[in-house]
């Protein structure tokens, strides 16, 4: 397939230092000074929206009481890919732990109507050579999703070893064992010589602090908790009938909601779309898999195609390299590539690259606003839709039907970025600009707590490592780890996600390196006996000096943002970053892990042994 550059603006059309003002007036307007504190955990009557599994009744059980090699907290990818690489160092006594049901994680959680996965299959979906199975078009449903989730487990055989719709309550170290006391609300106490962290940056929902929110009398839920019950329809067949006679709000237009939103346009009496910031959305051509494309793959083809997205995506091309990807996400690297020519831009010294890269930016966000303008009819709806920021300060997105659904009479978009957000709620509704608008339904579409405030994050109350010493109170001003995955004073212990190491443009491709790194390390202590492995304290201070000497200075870009979750809802200073990076990149950042591995010596590592009996 022939991928073009897209149709963007002269740059010398656009009056780029008024978009720079633009951009930071926009930006100024959602700030608060309630940073991520504007969102709430649910707790009281409110937990009742998210306590109950909508998909799967939780059966009675007795508790578990056992010791065991490893514990996985978490089922989704990050859990599923450590467990994968376990088996291939030989490991198999393990289990793997979730609140959720079943397998699958957010994509268990969540099925909305209308939801897809945003980014290219082919990359997203991990293991595809290893399972042999491929994706029926580019961007996968999510009941296609959850399934694979589920042959994942099935076919590398630790299906029947998970322990679901079970919360965990405390980690402890207990140095006289020599492993992890996990208790649990079913009153399960597991034994585990090592722990991996694998809980996700979406497993936690959470929900707006709005003045009066328990007073509303209606329906309400939050989209990871979607509630056919009451709109009608199924995740297989959201036909949502009950919803004809509904006066409707759901709030939020991130990924989410721009699948929900037409759905619910379609079938309600009236929807109220509300929203503070809006989301950067593309066209979004979805074909089916091509059978000759697939008959001339070739093994490594996953690997290549997800190297070729991280290259286009966070870093550049190489001299030549096509676009394999050919979509939002790649647009400015390939529009880049088009205009400098196979030859041209590797030469460019790097300041003058990133302001040609800048440039693009502006251009392509352009085209953004003029496809708004060319699809929504109402002046006001569409300069209210417009996204006036810097690509990457939201995540970008793509839907064919969003933008066209406030073309309907019965739908209303409610901007809320000059009050920051609903005054209140009432009985009746939503208080907004002084009027109270009267609903049947709230549907929240405001994310997870993907919150640098771990507590929160985790919902784990207890984390004690040696000592008694808490986790949270260890990386109370940001995490110290080696290689992002140990900690000192926490033995056994490993962690997969955003922390202190290399960022990779397609999340199951950096939780599978990770995991794949604790396995070898787990497998290599299981065979030398090892009572623990523990991050050295000299090699730890060492690996974060070597870190931030080498991270990439983003706070400039990160200010200009418009506030999300990627630069902590806009906080001047948070307690710590997410998504900070090993500065040489993603490639080199892994040929680190790998020589560290290949020589087979865990350096770094302080290794206790032997294993005592349990």
């Amino acid at each position: 397939m022939t991928c073009h550059p897209t149709n963007v603006p002269a740059a010398d059309t656009l009056d780029i230092p008024a978009l720079r003002a633009k951009y930071a007036r926009e930006r100024d307007k959602r700030i608060t000074t309630r940073g991520q504190e504007q969102y709430v955990r649910v707790s009281g009557e409110m937990n009742d929206l998210y306590a109950t599994d909508p998909h799967k009744p939780s059966v009675p059980r007795e508790p578990i009481s056992e010791d065991l090699d490893v514990l996985i907290l978490g089922g989704g990818f990050g859990g599923l890919l450590a467990a994968y690489h376990l088996t291939r160092q030989g490991v198999t006594d393990f289990r793997n732990i979730d609140h959720a049901g079943d397998f699958g994680g957010v994509w268990y959680w969540n099925r909305y109507p209308g939801i897809q996965c945003d980014n290219d299959a082919y990359c997203y979906l991990p293991l595809l050579e290893e399972t042999g199975f491929l994706p029926s078009k580019k961007f996968s449903d999510g009941a296609e999703i959850y399934g694979y989730c589920k042959l994942i487990a099935e076919k590398f055989g630790f299906a029947d070893r998970a322990v679901f719709h079970t919360l965990i309550t405390s980690l402890r170290w207990d140095e006289g064992i020599a492993r992890w006391r996990v208790g649990t609300n079913r009153g399960d106490e597991f034994r585990a010589r090592f722990v991996v962290m694998a809980c996700g940056v979406l497993n936690m929902p959470k929900l707006p602090g709005i003045p009066g929110i328990d007073s509303f009398k209606g329906k309400m839920f939050h989209t990871a908790r979607w509630d056919y019950d009451y709109t009608g329809g199924s995740a297989a067949a959201p036909v949502l009938e009950k919803l004809r006679d509904k006066r409707v709000a759901i709030l939020g237009t991130g990924a989410t909601a721009i699948q929900a939103v037409p759905y619910l346009g379609k079938y309600a009496k009236q929807l109220y779309v509300i929203q503070r910031t809006p989301s950067n959305v593309d066209e979004r051509p979805n074909p089916p898999t091509d059978p000759d494309w697939v008959k001339s793959l070739q093994p490594g083809w996953q690997r290549d195609r997800q190297d070729n997205f991280q290259r286009a995506a966070m870093e550049f091309f190489q001299p030549g390299e096509p676009d394999l990807i050919c979509d939002i996400w790649t647009e400015i690297a390939r529009n880049l590539a088009g205009e400098l020519g196979a030859e041209g831009w590797p030469e460019l010294p790097p300041e003058e690259f990133m302001a040609r890269r800048e440039v693009m930016d502006y251009r392509v966000m352009e085209r953004m606003r003029q496809r708004v303008e060319a699809i929504v009819d109402d002046p006001q709806t569409a300069e209210a839709l417009k996204p006036w920021f810097r690509f990457l300060c939201k995540r970008p997105l793509s839907n064919d039907e969003y933008y066209p659904t406030f073309n309907q009479p019965n739908v209303k978009l409610i901007d809320v970025s000059a009050t920051q957000g609903l005054e209140a709620m009432t009985e009746n509704g939503f208080i907004h600009e002084g009027r109270e608008y009267e609903v049947d339904c709230m549907i929240f579409a405001s994310g997870f707590e993907v919150t640098s405030d771990l507590e929160r994050r985790w919902g784990i109350p207890v984390i004690a490592g040696r000592e008694g010493r808490s986790l949270y109170d260890n990386w109370r001003e940001g995490p110290v780890t080696l290689h992002g995955t140990m900690t000192h004073g926490f033995p056994n212990q490993f962690f997969i996600g955003y922390i202190q190491g290399g960022l990779n443009a397609s999340v199951t491709e950096m939780f599978g390196r990770q995991g794949e790194h604790i396995a070898h390390i787990i497998g290599a202590a299981l065979k030398r006996g090892a009572v623990s492995v523990e991050a050295g304290k000299e090699a730890q201070d060492a690996y974060v000096a070597r870190f931030e000497a080498m991270e990439p200075d983003n706070s400039a870009f990160t200010r200009e943002c418009t506030p999300s979750y990627f630069n902590n809802e806009g906080e001047e200073k948070p307690r710590w970053a997410l998504f900070r990076q090993w500065g040489p990149g993603w490639h080199d950042f892994q040929a680190m892990l790998q020589a560290w591995r290949d020589a087979d010596k865990l350096e770094g590592l302080v290794v206790k042994g032997p294993a005592p009996a349990a």
